[in-house]
């Protein structure tokens, strides 16, 4: 079975074809970062507007380089939530129509499942079950994953995510957009213990999380800087930004051993942004290793938002058994869902 996905829930449109038995053939993907550098964060009306230009072209590409033609394909899936509500009706729009036109029925994909399912696309890939430790954009979630659709939460964060603790960090210490790898560069001049900052939730007893905290803590020390008149100073931003990446590192590398703890399981999957981190892979690649278990991680390209995850998520749940073509053959109406819990894909 031959599917094309399309992804544009935030500023990354994506288009990616998938086989059930070949696996991804074709992927390609376009960032809106230098659009969105000079405001500081994502636009969304210019977000949409961009998708809008950048779709037609890249569903060309791809096809062309996964040697596909329209007819070839058996469906069409894209993202239906969460995020943009703009950015996500271009998508879903431009891939119902698509599935209208060609007759293809067209699959509602969660954003996060892609994410939590990516890693599967890697050359030596997890086996069921494992503990995923979710990090993208303003969501970060402990899952254990029994299988597809089988999702059970762990713990999720209760106000900041990761993602968003490097950002507005960023943003603290001066940075460009985005801000998370601008951070993690300052840092490598850094040194990571300069700054006692906080490990907020690291030893609450349970798997949730917080951040918002150590951002609080980050504008104290940047105003002290201030103070002192070292703001500027490369050294003392750059130790700063190390100590801050290493408390984020801290509090999710302890809460994903904790939850592997709980769960007697020695795989862990991580997805999503945040898992590009360096320091975060190096970190738990070792403690899985000092554990006799192994981590997983999509590959580097991956890990940002893209169609690849979203066609892999289709094809995971046609092998799965958990998606009626039929019934989602020939109807052009559609709904997106900027907001939507993960659970609600879970199967029973």
């Amino acid at each position: 079975m031959l599917i094309i996905g399309f992804e544009s829930s935030c500023d990354e449109t994506g288009v990616a074809v998938a086989c059930t038995e070949r696996g991804l053939l074709a992927h390609a993907l376009h960032s809106q970062i230098a659009m969105h550098r000079d405001y500081g964060g994502v636009v969304p009306e210019l977000a949409s507007r961009d998708h809008i230009r950048r779709i037609v072209p890249l569903t060309r590409q791809v096809l062309d380089e996964a040697g596909v033609r329209p007819r070839d394909l058996d469906a069409v899936a894209y993202t239906a939530g969460p995020g943009l509500a703009g950015a996500l009706l271009v998508g879903a729009g431009f891939a119902r129509a698509y599935a209208w036109a060609q007759d293809l029925p067209a699959i509602p994909i969660h954003h996060l499942e892609g994410h939590l399912l990516s890693p599967l696309l890697a050359d030596e890939a997890p086996d069921f079950p494992f503990v995923a430790l979710l990090v993208s954009g303003g969501h970060t979630q402990l899952m254990r994953v029994d299988g597809v659709g089988r999702y059970e939460l762990l713990g999720e964060t209760l106000d900041d995510a990761a993602g968003e603790a490097f950002d507005k960090s960023a943003k603290l210490l001066g940075l460009g957009y985005p801000g998370g790898p601008e951070l993690s560069r300052l840092a490598q001049d850094g040194d990571p213990g300069a700054y006692a900052l906080p490990r907020p939730m690291m030893h609450s007893g349970d798997l949730d999380f917080s951040f918002s905290g150590l951002k609080t803590a980050v504008l104290t020390r940047m105003r002290a800087l201030q103070d002192e008149g070292d703001a500027t100073g490369h050294k003392a931003r750059a130790d700063l930004a190390a100590s801050t990446e290493a408390a984020i590192v801290d509090v999710l590398a302890s809460k994903s051993l904790q939850a592997l703890r709980r769960t007697g399981l020695k795989t862990l999957v991580v997805a999503g942004g945040v898992g590009a981190n360096r320091h975060l892979r190096a970190r738990l690649t070792q403690a899985l290793d000092d554990l006799g278990g192994r981590a997983y991680f999509p590959p580097l390209q991956l890990c940002t938002d893209n169609g690849a995850m979203i066609a892999w998520a289709a094809v995971q749940r046609a092998r799965a058994g958990l998606i009626d073509l039929q019934a989602l053959r020939g109807d052009a109406a559609f709904a997106v869902r900027p907001r939507w819990d993960l659970s609600d894909v879970c199967v029973a």
